[in-house]
């Protein structure tokens, strides 16, 4: 690790004189002076990429929840029914699933730095593009952009996670899952009232967020111009060398983990698409409606830092897979006898019960040994969990539309949770991929 090294370069003083002379000779000097630069280097050089991981979790999300705020607003304007709208609420597990895929093999080719960087600029265009692209197929293609984008760098950061920090995957996968939370919480919670003070125009409500996307491109520029931000004891033929033979779909912790990861990224996309609709449709007003759909976003804030360092510390993840999973059924009960009522109760509840995203990365690390296998087992997870979970948001458009409630939608939820527990527990066991392949 990076820091640690550092620390190591600097703890041996470097003699400056000789015992017979008293002159200082040229090759101490020059060793004392390449050590030094080189521990300045790998301080800088952590500083940069904690600072690009930071920044990169903070803009995985904006896209989906700014959507989700302005979604009455975006249909009336784009002339969407409420099946197109699932629709559209649907789109971002497609595009995770495909997309997602491809991530370890141009990781492997490019680098991961300039994967991530390439995918900030493509959120960047693509947030900037879709709101005045003027048609609803112009704003699904602009918003596939961005979301491939954001479909890489969900890969790709626990996989730099572990290589860079492999004695600290709970703390870092904590940092950049609280970081990602705050994004999101704070893109449901902003986009309604910066809306408003941008002349009351969605597009510009919309556009805004491109900005702070263009803002994570910078840190990873140095890492691309270096060829890569890779560290130096590991290479992609090692890479590749590590997983020859490997097949991740024998791994029966890879499929539990696949299946969790869907079935909380299909709870997590339904909340952040129409739990704000929800509300609205109980008589809440669109800026408080807002701010709930915020209060579950920043519930991952503080739980994305905990969970993580929680699950490293326990051989079995099932109890906080059950936590979690209780905590969403009792969100969906409230929000079907009292949606408007509890309203900030039910949002705390679902707040918990999101928190299941940092656990599934967190697990993702901690069932595979190697980077390679890391690589792996974050693709398959993800994008097949992403490809199981894209049925979900158009469902809940489609019952509400023909049902004219959010029982159906609401009932749909809740059975969801029952196999995410389950195959949560499954996954959460003490065992590693690498092994259950080689058998």
């Amino acid at each position: 690790m990076a820091t640690d090294e550092t620390a190591a370069t600097t703890s041996a003083p470097i003699p400056t004189t000789t015992p017979a002379g008293g002159s200082t000779p040229v090759a101490a000097t020059t060793a004392a002076g390449h050590e030094s630069g080189v521990a300045g280097t790998r301080a800088w050089t952590t500083r940069v990429l904690v600072v690009g991981i930071v920044l990169t979790a903070v803009n995985l999300r904006p896209a989906i929840t700014s959507l989700g705020a302005l979604l009455e607003e975006v249909r009336d304007g784009l002339g969407m029914s409420g099946s197109l709208a699932g629709l559209l609420t649907s789109v971002p597990p497609l595009c995770f699933a495909v997309f997602g895929v491809m991530a370890p093999r141009l990781a492997r080719r490019f680098g991961p730095a300039a994967v991530v960087c390439a995918g900030m600029a493509a959120i960047t265009t693509g947030l900037l593009v879709r709101p005045y692209a003027g048609s609803t197929a112009g704003f699904l293609a602009a918003s596939a952009l961005a979301l491939m984008g954001i479909a890489v760098s969900n890969v790709l950061m626990p996989v730099i996670v572990k290589r860079w920090f492999p004695d600290r995957v709970g703390s870092m996968t904590g940092l950049y899952s609280m970081a990602l939370a705050l994004g999101t919480s704070v893109a449901a919670a902003a986009t309604v009232p910066m809306t408003d003070a941008l002349g009351g125009h969605w597009q510009s409500g919309l556009a805004v967020w491109a900005a702070l996307a263009a803002a994570a491109v910078l840190p990873w520029i140095p890492f691309v111009r270096a060829g890569g931000a890779r560290p130096a004891e590991s290479s992609a033929a090692a890479d590749r060398g590590e997983s020859e033979g490997r097949r991740i779909t024998r791994s029966r912790t890879a499929w539990a983990l696949a299946v969790f990861f869907g079935l909380q990224a299909t709870a997590a996309y339904i909340t952040m698409g129409w739990m704000a609709q929800i509300f609205r449709d109980a008589g809440v007003s669109a800026g408080t409606a807002g701010i709930l759909l915020a209060v579950t976003m920043v519930m991952g804030v503080p739980l994305a830092f905990v969970i993580p360092r929680l699950a490293t510390r326990l051989p079995h993840q099932g109890p906080i897979v059950l936590v979690l999973g209780v905590c969403g059924l009792a969100g969906y009960a409230g929000l079907y006898w009292a949606p408007a009522g509890g309203a900030w109760a039910w949002a705390l509840l679902l707040g918990v019960s999101n928190c299941a995203f940092p656990l599934a990365l967190t697990m993702v690390g901690m069932r595979a040994r190697t980077g390679a296998g890391v690589a792996q087992l974050s693709a398959f997870a993800q994008s097949t969990g992403y490809l199981l979970s894209i049925p979900g948001p158009l469902l809940v458009g489609v019952l509400y539309q023909h049902s004219g409630g959010w029982g159906l939608p609401l009932a749909l939820m809740a059975g969801l949770m029952v196999p995410q527990v389950a195959a949560g527990v499954l996954a959460g066991r003490d065992r590693t991929v690498e092994d259950e392949t080689a058998r």
